[in-house]
């Protein structure tokens, strides 16, 4: 590696690309689905989640299992009269992922409206 690559390299961890602050785990359709609709009510119910995202129960339940054991979303079974239910509460921490998510979202956007030279490239 010369100087010069190992200047850029430090260079580029300085200012990282906005994909580089992206979650793996919010990130994915579903599970940001999940965590923008718990956002937005208390708590919602299974039934709601997999209508609204167009999913199959196996399906939702693996992503509200990833979401639960990362610590983003509570699960609470019990019942609605003599049916059984499932409700999804997001929890601070996943609010505060949530919340992240969109602050690098919306990085990469105002990146993308406001182009500009970026190093490497032809225009730089």
């Amino acid at each position: 590696m010369s100087v010069e690559d190992s200047t850029a390299t430090q260079d580029d961890q300085e200012e990282l690309h906005p994909t580089h602050a992206l979650d793996d785990t919010v990130h994915q359709r579903v599970r940001l689905g999940v965590l923008t609709v718990a956002r937005e009510a208390d708590r919602v119910e299974f039934g709601f989640l997999k209508k609204q995202l167009a999913v199959t129960d196996g399906n939702l339940s693996r992503h509200l299992k990833v979401l639960e054991e990362s610590g983003m979303i509570t699960v609470e079974k019990g019942y609605a009269g003599r049916r059984p239910r499932t409700w999804v509460t997001l929890t601070r921490e996943g609010a505060q992922a949530l919340d992240a998510e969109l602050r690098a979202l919306r990085a990469l956007v105002l990146r993308l409206e406001a182009p500009r030279s970026v190093p490497g490239t032809p225009d730089a």
